[in-house]
């Protein structure tokens, strides 16, 4: 059943009190259409809670937009939702049509920091996020008296010559819930061993990132990427207000999962009534590595939870680790994460 307006209603009970479904949830499909965002096309969800967010087919089957009872989750760039034209591959020029929102795909064959591995020249995170799906399909349906609200899409990134890796991507949430579901599927068609990075950029952004929020997680040790994330390491957990010249630090969480083999991770504002926050779950055994991006600059005022299949300093450094990941032909992997919103319901 949904829990809408402080109660319980069955299937029946709902149908009973609308014309159309889509008065209280569901999914619709529009295209964007103004500056460096015209063409990108975009589904537009809501559950009927007072959680809404938006899924960019046009970019990656990635997520902008969220929000709750009006209270904004994800953090937006002054980029825009650029359109795949305008991406930018060499060096940091993938930070051009970086627009953050809840979630940014890095990879499929590297992600990170720019590089050169084996000779081949990589930019910033990877080419996924800027290639439109094919194949895409949206839909909402009964189940019993649960009302599933989903869109579909394969991202394919491959070159002549190189790679041929495609995302399958679903993104799924009910009626009446404040959560989301990311189910992933990443099958090497190539004919030929290829890597595979793969990181999920989760953006979150004010209000639930302010002075004092903290981020909780089954965290044993932490290790700073450099030395700027070498300052304040001890309070790596805890945010500060928006400060001038502040530099980005970057942390690799080692956690303990459950006894279901599960992470959850949360980032909480107590300062509001109540608590807001929003939490990321999923599996260890798919995404082993969990990286904190912690950007208290102006404007770009951020904080990343990013569970990945690698670490941030790029292909290069992730092979000589020996933690490069590869697919072998027909190989595929898969990962599920749960997204969602930590409030206090009324």
């Amino acid at each position: 059943m949904a829990l809408i307006y402080g109660r319980n209603y069955t299937r029946r009970e709902i149908l009973e009190r609308v014309g159309d479904v889509s008065q209280i949830a569901g999914v619709k499909k529009v295209r964007l259409a103004d500056g460096n965002e015209e063409g990108v096309e975009a589904f537009l969800f809501k559950t009927g809670s007072g959680f809404s967010f938006t899924v960019l087919p046009g970019r990656g089957m990635d997520i902008s937009y969220a929000d709750w009872r009006g209270r904004s989750i994800g953090w937006i760039s002054q980029t825009g939702q650029a359109a795949p034209q305008f991406y930018e591959q060499a060096g940091t020029g993938w930070l051009r049509s970086f627009y953050g929102g809840l979630l940014t795909t890095c990879g499929l064959t590297y992600a990170g920091a720019p590089c050169v591995d084996q000779g081949k020249e990589l930019g910033l995170h990877g080419r996924v996020s800027n290639i439109p799906a094919c194949c895409v399909s949206y839909d909402c349906e009964w189940e019993g008296d649960d009302y599933l609200i989903w869109a579909r899409g394969k991202v394919r990134e491959s070159a002549v010559f190189g790679e041929n890796l495609v995302l399958t991507r679903r993104i799924s949430t009910k009626m009446g819930d404040d959560r989301l579901w990311i189910e992933d599927t990443v099958e090497n068609r190539g004919h030929e061993p290829t890597p595979h990075m793969m990181l999920y950029h989760i953006n979150i952004g004010f209000p639930i990132v302010d002075a004092g929020s903290v981020l909780t997680s089954p965290t044993k040790s932490v290790s700073p990427r450099d030395k700027d994330a070498e300052t304040g390491v001890e309070s790596y957990n805890i945010f500060e207000p928006p400060t001038a010249g502040f530099r980005e630090r970057v942390y690799y969480h080692e956690m303990e999962p459950d006894s279901d083999g599960k992470i959850t991770a949360a980032l909480v504002n107590h300062s509001i009534a109540g608590g807001f926050g929003f939490y990321v779950k999923y599996s260890k055994e798919e995404l082993p590595f969990f990286t904190e991006w912690k950007m208290n600059g102006l404007g770009t005022y951020v904080v990343g939870m990013e569970p990945g299949n690698c670490h941030v300093e790029g292909r290069a450094k992730e092979r000589e680790r020996g933690t490069l990941q590869i697919l072998e032909p027909d190989e595929s992997r898969s990962y599920s994460l749960e997204l969602g919103v930590v409030a206090q319901k009324t």
